[in-house]
């Protein structure tokens, strides 16, 4: 498969394909639009602030947005925000979303059985304000990392033959679950935790993408073990050296670093900040050197 050029100035990447649909490999993530912290766990956006920062995203190359219907706050939805910004939506824009996991009304959160998956997928439509989704990522649960996906995958698989799905990706899952899936229905991505300093079992996952054309999509790339909580207050002293030597930010480095991974790499830095959206967006053209690579590459999850 053969990445072809961007032509978004801004985001300075190649494109990939996720099954019939091309897109930028610098993309958005939605899950910090609702609030400072993810889940209602900060202080709620500017709505109209959010609204902003996501047309301004489509302004600068991005065409794939990541999302789900449970990324919401007591008064905000990244899905609704979405709508609200981006309908009706530009021809070339991607809306990736998951289910599996839900949250109620009052935000507790449950995990879906396979039968329960279609009122997930009909509540994106709703939010989304479309008549099918272009990717759904079916997110696997942590206590199901050893375990068969086949069910719900077999569900989301009769949801797409249905029309209500276009493709059909996997996320949170181990090189064996990816082997079940293939076996079971096409997928176009898989959507992992990945970052510098991941582990060995990781990277494997990552060439093996690579090897059947998947786009492989890191969450937390910027985040690493910080996940929702975000990045710590201190970053290695190799990276920190990285960033300093081009003149920017530790999280552009990593974002940079996510995309020398391979053509078939995407990222989905997010935020609801528009100063860190024109950052994010700027790592795209940042060029990190060989030399910077094999040091990047030497850290290990304790050192990132």
């Amino acid at each position: 498969m053969s990445p072809q050029t961007n032509t978004a100035a801004a985001s300075a990447t190649t494109t990939w394909q996720l099954g019939d649909l091309t897109v930028n490999r610098l993309g958005f993530g939605a899950m910090r639009l609702t609030g400072t912290a993810p889940f209602g766990n900060g202080v709620p956006r500017d709505r109209e602030q959010a609204i902003g920062v996501l047309r301004r995203a489509v302004e600068l190359g991005v065409n794939h947005i990541d999302t789900a219907a449970f990324y919401f706050s007591a008064t905000r939805s990244a899905n609704e925000l979405i709508n609200r910004a981006l309908a009706p939506y530009p021809e070339d824009l991607v809306i990736t979303t998951k289910v599996w996991p839900g949250r109620d009304p009052s935000g507790e959160w449950w995990w879906a059985t396979p039968e329960q998956l279609r009122g997930q997928v009909e509540e994106n439509l709703r939010q989304l304000g479309r008549d099918h989704l272009d990717v759904v990522n079916l997110r696997v649960p942590p206590s199901r990392r050893t375990g068969s996906i086949g069910e719900h995958l077999g569900a989301l698989a009769e949801l797409r033959d249905a029309g209500l799905i276009r493709h059909l990706g996997i996320s949170n899952v181990t090189s064996e679950q990816l082997a079940e899936a293939l076996a079971i229905a096409p997928v176009v991505c898989v959507q992992n935790p990945y970052g510098i300093g991941a582990s060995d079992e990781d990277r494997a996952l990552l060439r093996l993408c690579g090897e059947l054309g998947l786009a492989f999509v890191p969450f937390f790339a910027i985040a690493g073990s910080g996940r929702e909580t975000g990045p710590g207050a201190r970053d290695g002293e190799v990276v920190s050296a990285v960033a300093c030597a081009h003149g920017v930010s530790v999280a552009q480095v990593r974002l940079a670093w996510t995309l020398h991974q391979g053509p078939h790499v995407l990222a989905i830095p997010g935020t609801g900040d528009p100063d860190h959206l024109a950052q994010n967006m700027a790592a795209g053209a940042l060029r990190l050197s060989e030399e910077e690579m094999t040091r990047l590459a030497s850290l290990r999850p304790t050192s990132a």
